[in-house]
């Protein structure tokens, strides 16, 4: 938050639930600095010696974000965001200075007017939002404890000003679309040519003895009802694919092979918020309605709120002030079907339309026609999946089943905070904040009796969460200046209490149709339910000095009490320091034309993270009902250790920032050392000892991130009518393990091990495809196989490969982790005119994409293909990277290798906007202070080293069948009267 404030003589500044408030004595006022939000204060941007990074309103203004954590992509040095998906509402994931932790979380901690925010961000209406700051480093999150070891976004709503009263209307309308086109793949004619080949080519290693030309009727006769079980030409099956060339006179019956026609279309969005501030000397008020309904570009998906926003401040007395902040909201969510909802990759319309082959339609057609069916009413009917290969999902079909199914999720929010502070003297005051939040959420699915999962039942399912935190503080802080000497001091005392309350039931066998509740379902299958509890309590304080603003010390501690831990290690302290030298006042630099700010800045301190996915980590736990017959039963599901305790991450900071040439560049480099000791991982436990998952969590390693980081702002021009300004971030770090008390923790695409980070991949070696026969080849691991005279081990260029995956050599193959990542902007004004456009950018870094892999398949059995396949191996000498298509050795072509590591650069235009202010003098005439038009985009264009790819995905470099993110584009004006 950028803003100049006024304050009284005796130099108090103060806030309210994270808001910057200041009074104003009507006799004597001074003009101080910029000031920032901090952990529970406000202070002095120049006097800050923690890493502290600031989005004001003006930047969130017009974007079409629904969650505002999405506005923090690209928003700074050191945050790197994982985009969320394209279901409507979703937010981002974060990591602040790389990841610090393996088994427990890595979001930073979220705080919302001051006090701690464990909801859902969807709920808060952007439009409301006053700033964000993001806080990195020890002298900024330590005072948080326990709860700051991945960093802080602090959350800051708009508030009402004094002597003023001011209406504000946003109202915008938009189209959203997918972004990331999908993967190329063949068509019809070269996708039953491709099959017929792997056929014939496995049938020459099967049958060795049989000729060239017997292979190729066998797979000319098999092709369709040994194989892909669809024709969807006009010729015999046993005439379409004849030595290799698809017959010269097959002509397509119906070509309406593209699932995503009948899934993907344009999605609408609207929002429309409207705001009140105003308020006199003594008392001021916030207040907002808003509303918000996107639609996404899969059918059956949307995101719809309603908010309600009140903040509220009166002083009193002139020793009292008191206010309150509430919100509420109401929000439903269709979720497109996916398969974590319905324990089948099957109806994931983002893994189908990608992934079927491209002979496979949606619809019925009459065999000798082509033309599509319909019933008696005129309904078109949808093929049931019975005549399909074997990997395109027999019996299944996603368009029909997303169609019949439900899969809805409404949830009620409210958040209230309200405060009183005490004047005791001019330089003391007391402080006391509660707040209380709760959420509410009853999510409903339907799986259809016609197809699918539920087929000839039907089934039911109701998930009800509620969630209830309240937290309590009292806050005591001195500030008083001594001459040239500065001094602030704040003692604080916090409670955080959280409860969670989880039931779950399922029916099936369905009565009637389209009556989708309980009662209309027959047998009960499931019924769960559970209670969470856990609290906090917390003791801190912090001291600031300064000398004429010129030399800064910053000091904190926080005694923290988790419930997570066992009552003799569930107290830890907490404690950072931090100086600062603002080089730029002192006198050989004073009157410096060219130096205009000038401050080294460094900082030292320890924090904690005690965000484990269970609330009783160290104890041991049974789960009931698994009883026999009436027998009561008991299962054990979890070990606990009750030696377990906080993870520790030891930061230090330093850094210069500068401002040059009047201000028109600005900058700070910076350097951070960040070490996460007593690590949590899933340590290994023999398998004969009965422990479940084989591993006991505990803290048993260490970890490195260290890294710098750039931030460059310049005013290239800078008059009456032009501005253009350009930003640029950018961000490079390491990570490193160097203590781990078990040898190695393998799981999936990485191995963690000392010396290696946590992204390493660890995968089979791929060599390359043998230029005699196209077969596919690995490195030998020598250290294991040491027979080289086997039929499956070959000398190529002097090195030992093999042909079976299983004898193949592992080894590391690079990182997920960026060698350099970042952001640049540009914003112009000309006048009335304002344009602004900001690019995302990664360079280096791997990607494991498996998604490429599933459509570079050796033997089609009616999954799509990648137009890449065309450049297999046909010839002997033939140079290529994609080995021969062949249904004997399609196991070691497909098998998981570094063959699928791409390269995860990219350069992304993440938004723009062009806006329009019209001449205040113009608009007074209907009544309104200033109107703005405006036309604003996200997800603009990506350009990546493959075409269906989003590298931006994840940070551990995989790739998921997931919603791909949306492009939206939206028209509006803001208006203020």
């Amino acid at each position: 938050m950028n803003v100049k404030l006024k304050l009284l003589s005796t130099g108090v500044i103060f806030f309210t639930g994270g808001a910057i408030m200041a009074q104003v004595d009507s006799t004597k006022t001074s003009n101080i600095d910029e000031v920032v939000i901090v952990a529970y204060g406000v202070q002095k941007k120049s006097t800050l010696t923690g890493s502290n990074v600031q989005i004001d309103s003006k930047q969130l203004e017009n974007r079409p974000i629904s969650n505002v954590l999405q506005a923090l992509d690209g928003a700074g040095a050191g945050i790197q965001i994982a985009a969320g998906t394209g279901q409507p509402g979703d937010g981002a994931s974060i990591r602040i200075r790389g990841t610090g932790s393996y088994l427990v979380s890595n979001e930073p901690l979220i705080i919302v007017d001051g006090v701690p925010f464990p909801g859902e961000l969807n709920s808060l209406n952007p439009n409301d939002i006053e700033s964000l700051n993001v806080l990195k480093d020890a002298a900024s999150t330590a005072l948080y404890g326990s709860s700051a070891a991945n960093g802080v976004i602090m959350v800051t709503t708009k508030r009402g000003k004094k002597n003023s009263s001011r209406f504000t209307l946003n109202s915008s309308t938009g189209i959203v679309s997918r972004f990331v086109k999908e993967y190329e793949r063949v068509g019809p004619a070269d996708y039953y040519v491709l099959a017929w080949e792997a056929m014939r080519n496995g049938r020459r290693i099967t049958n060795s003895g049989e000729t060239l030309a017997a292979s190729n009727l066998w797979a000319t006769n098999n092709l369709i009802s040994g194989n892909l079980k669809a024709n969807v030409y006009n010729v015999p099956n046993n005439q379409l694919v004849v030595d290799g060339i698809l017959n010269p006179g097959a002509q397509l019956l119906y070509n309406d092979f593209d699932w995503a026609d009948a899934i993907v279309n344009v999605g609408l969005r609207q929002d429309h918020s409207i705001s009140f501030s105003g308020g006199n000397d003594k008392s001021t008020v916030f207040s907002s309605l808003g509303y918000t309904k996107e639609n996404g570009y899969i059918i059956k998906s949307d995101f719809e709120r309603l908010n309600l926003r009140i903040n509220a401040d009166s002083q009193v007395r002139n020793w009292l002030k008191i206010g309150t902040s509430l919100n509420g909201s109401i929000t439903s969510s269709g979720n497109a079907v996916d398969g974590a909802d319905n324990n089948s990759s099957y109806i994931n319309p983002y893994a189908w339309t990608r992934g079927i082959g491209p002979i496979y339609s949606p619809y019925q057609h009459d065999p000798i026609t082509g033309e599509r069916l319909y019933d008696v009413d005129g309904n078109v009917l949808y093929d049931n999946g019975a005549s399909r290969g074997a990997d395109a999902a027999v019996g299944r079909n996603v368009v029909w089943e997303t169609i019949l199914n439900e899969n809805r999720t409404n949830a009620y929010n409210m958040q209230s905070n309200v405060y009183a502070e005490f004047k005791l003297l001019p330089e003391l005051r007391f402080r006391t904040n509660a707040a209380y939040n709760f959420r509410g959420t009853l999510n409903k699915t339907y799986g259809n009796k016609l197809i699918g999962d539920a087929l000839g039942r039907g089934s039911a399912t109701r998930t009800m969460l509620l969630t209830r935190d309240f937290t309590w503080n009292q806050l005591l802080t001195y500030n008083k200046d001594f001459g040239n000497h500065g001094i602030t001091v704040l003692a604080g005392h916090e409670n955080f209490d959280y409860k969670r309350d989880y039931l779950y039931g399922s029916k099936r066998d369905q009565v009637l149709n389209d009556f989708y509740e309980f009662g209309n379902f027959v047998e009960n299958t499931t019924i769960n339910s559970y209670l969470r509890e856990r609290t906090k309590e917390s003791w801190f304080s912090r001291l600031n000095y300064d000398f004429d603003e010129k030399y800064l010390l910053e000091g904190s501690i926080r005694w923290d009490a988790s419930s997570r831990f066992a009552t003799d290690v569930r107290w830890q302290s907490f404690w950072s320091a931090g100086a600062g030298w603002v080089i730029s006042k002192e006198n050989f630099l004073k009157d410096n034309k060219f130096v205009n700010f000038l401050k080294l800045r460094g900082s030292y301190g320890e924090i904690g993270n005690d965000d484990l996915d269970t609330n009783y980590a160290y104890q041991t736990f049974f789960s009931l009902g698994y009883n026999n017959s009436t027998e009561p039963g008991v299962l054990l599901t979890k070990v606990g250790d009750p030696a377990i305790t906080w993870e520790t991450k030891v930061q230090s900071d330093v850094a210069l920032e500068f401002e040059l040439f009047n201000r028109r560049i600005r900058g700070t480099v910076e350097y951070y050392n960040s070490r996460t000791d007593a690590l949590l991982f899933p340590f290994q436990t023999p398998i004969n000892a009965g422990i479940p998952g084989n591993n006991i969590d505990r803290n048993v390693g260490d970890l490195i991130n260290k890294g710098y980081e750039l931030t460059l702002s310049a005013d290239v021009i800078k008059n009456k009518d032009i501005k253009w300004t350009l930003t640029a971030y950018g961000t490079s770090y390491k990570n490193e393990i160097t203590r781990l008390s078990q040898n190695e923790l393998i799981t999936g695409t990485k191995k963690v091990s000392e010396g290696k980070d946590l992204y390493a991949f660890w995968l089979r070696t791929w060599y390359g495809v043998d230029p005699a026969d196209g077969s596919p080849l690995f490195v030998l691991d020598q250290s294991l196989y040491t027979d080289t005279s086997a039929t499956d081990v070959r000398t190529v260029n002097g090195v030992l490969v093999t042909t079976n995956q299983n004898k193949a050599k592992y080894d590391y193959h690079g990182s997920a982790i960026p060698d350099f990542f970042g952001n640049f902007s540009t914003t112009f004004n000309y006048k009335n005119w304002e344009l602004s456009a900001s690019f995302n950018y990664q360079f280096g870094g791997k990607i494991y994409d498996t998604n490429y892999a599933s459509l570079m398949d050796a033997h089609p059995q009616g999954g799509a293909l990648h137009t890449d396949i065309l450049n297999r191996w046909t010839t002997p000498g033939q140079i290529t990277d994609v080995p021969a298509l062949n249904s004997a050795t399609a196991a070691a072509s497909n098998a998981g290798s570094s063959r699928w590591l791409v390269d995860a650069s990219y350069v992304m235009l993440r938004n723009a906007a062009l806006g329009y202010n019209f001449n205040p003098d113009i608009v007074k005439s209907v009544g309104v202070s200033s109107l703005k038009l405006f036309v604003s985009g996200e997800n603009l264009w990506l350009s990546s080293k493959r075409k269906g790819l989003e590298p931006y995905s994840t940070f551990n470099g995989t790739v998921s069948n997931r919603y791909s993110p949306s492009r939206i584009i939206t028209f509006g004006l803001s208006t203020t009267f």
